[in-house]
């Protein structure tokens, strides 16, 4: 009663700070959605062009509910991505006058096939019927919109087929290229160096700054282009069992192995429960008392928990084992007997046909074909059993053919029912013919595992209220130290581990080793958090994460701590280079050999197509460019190449004999580069104004 009289007192107090917290909560939710604060009404915007958040927020729901599990951000990323791409292309359609003819536009429709295949649309012939499709719609018009969303994808494809066409028919390869292919891999040159190889300076002789890490990335500002980041550090309080919670599970896991008397308050008398081992009921038992449901399912060995597998599967029935540790779980098990043959292992080679459901067909053919093939290779293999693998690996239509037929083990109805029953109903070693919807199969069974089924009860080890409270206690009072005297001094004082600092963009999800938090992403770029401000995140079957900003990097080039690998060792090479050009004093090859304490090499037949210098060296085309350049027995200068600087001395260049005709060197650069097409995209979203205002409206 005196509770109840507490709560009735402090009713009014409770009323008016939950209507506060929920007044709080309208407030805050309209200004991070844009209510009150958001400058635009748009997602963001491409070359000028407005792209409505109404629209985008339609587009991005409809992704989700077709994806299979895919969040929110992973769909806006990809909505996003679609219509930069559209606006980009569309623009590009536009000033070019691209139209697409009604055939075109039903050439394209019909390749879908949703469309192309759907009986309705088809004629008596199982022909596409462009009348009926035009006819359904007429009588339906409900569905119109349907069509008419499909008309605008199928008008953009085609549009972009056009496009493409035009692009590769502007590709023009000329004799003079073709020409110059020729004398790349046709001339060659004969010639001496000596190497000054960067490995005989240490990396520890040369030192790299950030700084000039970073004017090396300004002055090749494309390819390390990069949106804004940030990076993150955090401490991680893991809400876990303690030595305390894990003795208690296993005290209670003991409690049920031989049973326990307790009173019964009905009859005024303890009662005897029966334990496990005693339990007449074992499935009912489980039920009762584990934290996992029972499973009746036949285990193979090699599926049982590694380190205790012999001792479980060996159980005689009724024996029990345990406790052992499972994972996060205390276990026992009792064992309910074994079954042969649960699992099975096979090789087949499947022989398929024209409308079998097999992606892959290596021919086409008819199904009396293919089952007129697939009777001779049965008849092969009953002939020579050893030739199955090599037949599978050059006849099978599936893609274990590689494995030579090998599908591993599986287990009942896991397969087609044919296959299945085939390999089920039969033992080791058989070989037979059955037929699936993927065509025609020679199955040979290979191997076959025993199970048992075993009856175990699992208690989860977990954190109990009062080793949860404690990590709570801890990690708040770390983020509100942490806010004012320093994280790493307080982590240091706490015996904190601060962890290594994930850099992240303003639209990932995924957040260093502790995977998709895009809460916490998503926190680091909102306005008001800036470098230092600490916050702690509650994260689901993790513990608590409090988080800082460490830097904020808006120079538009990806982070340092992730380019210096790359990076680093170019910029030490041309130190390296320098010290080792000091050195290449002398008129000779041989003197120069001397003061770099190397030896003269000498190279034969070399061309410009693959420039490759013998012994390990690798390629090396600005040395070999300069050795064609030379008069013969003329020095060069020093060359600084990937591997070292060089010193060349021309022998002889030999010049392959002139060609009237260079076609075949002009199509093989005509061959090369009809893949360019695909950077044209990319180009345009370089040359683009892209305006992303996503992180607003809380993707």
């Amino acid at each position: 009663m005196a509770v109840l009289s507490n709560i009735r007192q402090r009713s009014a107090l409770m009323i008016a700070v939950i209507a506060f917290a929920l007044f709080a909560f309208i407030i805050g939710d309209l200004f991070n959605s844009g209510g009150f604060n958001s400058t635009s009404k748009d997602v963001g915007s491409i070359n000028g062009k407005d792209i409505s958040f109404e629209d985008f927020r339609i587009k991005v729901s409809n992704v989700e509910k077709s994806g299979q599990g895919i969040t929110s951000t992973a769909a806006a990323n990809r909505v996003w991505d679609q219509e930069v791409s559209v606006a980009l292309l569309t623009s590009e359609f536009e000033k070019l006058g691209l139209r697409v003819g009604e055939k075109h536009l039903m050439e394209v429709l019909k390749a879908d096939e949703n469309i192309g295949k759907n009986p309705m649309f088809l004629n008596a012939a199982g022909v596409f019927d462009a009348a009926k499709f035009k006819e359904y719609f007429k009588s339906n018009p409900a569905q119109s919109q349907y069509l008419v969303e499909r008309e605008k994808d199928a008008e953009l494809n085609a549009k972009f087929q056009i496009y493409n066409t035009l692009i590769k028919s502007s590709l023009f390869t000329t004799e003079s290229e073709g020409k110059l292919r020729y004398e790349m891999e046709a001339n060659k040159v004969n010639f001496a160096y000596v190497a000054g190889l960067y490995s005989t300076i240490k990396d520890s002789d040369v030192k790299v700054t950030d700084a000039e890490i970073m004017d090396y990335m300004k002055k090749n500002e494309k390819k390390f282009k990069a949106d804004e980041t940030r990076e993150v550090e955090y401490v991680l309080i893991e809400d876990k069992a303690s030595a305390e919670d894990e003795a208690e599970v296993k005290s209670r896991i003991n409690a049920l192995l031989s049973g326990s008397v307790v009173y019964n308050q009905a009859t005024g008398k303890n009662d005897t429960l029966a334990g496990f081992k005693s339990a007449k009921n074992t499935i009912e038992f489980v039920n009762s008392n584990s934290d996992v449901p029972y499973d009746s399912t036949y285990i193979a060995k090699k599926d049982l928990p590694a380190v205790d597998a012999d001792i479980l599967f060996n159980l005689a029935p009724g024996e029990v084992y345990g406790p052992y540790v499972f994972g996060n779980y205390y276990a026992l098990s009792k064992s309910l007997g074994k079954k042969s043959g649960v699992n099975a292992k096979a090789s087949h080679i499947l022989i398929s046909y024209e409308g079998a459901q097999v992606p892959n067909q290596k021919e086409r053919r008819t199904k009396e074909e293919a089952k007129a093939k697939a009777e001779a290779m049965l008849a092969q293999v009953q002939a020579n059993p050893e030739s199955f693998m090599m037949l599978a690996f050059s006849n099978s239509d599936d893609s274990s053919a590689q494995q030579g037929g090998d599908l591993g083990y599986f287990g009942p109805n896991q397969m087609v029912k044919p296959f299945n029953d085939f390999v089920f109903n039969n033992g080791i070693g058989k070989v037979g013919l059955v037929e699936t919807p993927f065509g025609f199969h020679i199955i040979k069974i290979t191997d076959k595992q025993d199970g048992i089924r075993l009856a175990t009860i699992g208690l989860k080890i977990e954190a109990s209220e009062a080793t949860s409270d404690k990590m709570f206690t801890q990690a708040t009072k770390f983020e509100m130290e942490a806010a004012d005297k320093g994280f790493s001094k307080v982590a240091k004082e706490m015996g904190l581990k601060v962890e290594a600092p994930a850099t992240v963009k303003v639209m990932d999800e995924n957040f260093g080793p502790l995977g998709n938090q895009r809460s916490i992403v998503r926190w680091a770029f909102e306005g008001d958090t800036k470098v230092g401000t600490v916050k702690r995140f509650e994260v689901a079957n993790l513990g608590h994460v409090i988080a800082t900003v460490k830097s904020v990097d808006k120079s538009g080039l990806a982070p340092i701590s992730q380019t210096r690998a790359y990076v680093e060792p170019i910029l030490k090479n041309k130190k390296k280079a320098e010290l080792i050009k000091a050195k290449m004093s002398g008129t000779s090859l041989e003197a120069i050999a001397k003061a770099v304490g190397s030896t003269v090499q000498q190279v034969a037949d070399v061309t410009m197509q693959n420039p490759v210098l013998a012994g390990g060296v690798g390629q090396e085309p600005q040395v070999v460019g300069n050795a064609f350049a030379l008069a013969a027995n003329k020095l060069s200068a020093p060359i600084v190449g990937n591997t070292g600087v060089y010193v060349v001395k021309n022998i002889s260049t030999v010049k392959a004999p002139a060609l009237k005709d260079h076609a075949p060197y002009v199509a093989q650069l005509k061959a090369q580069s009809a893949g360019d097409v695909n950077r044209v995209l990319p180009a345009l979203k370089d040359n683009a104004e892209i305006e992303d205002n996503r992180k607003e409206f809380n993707y």
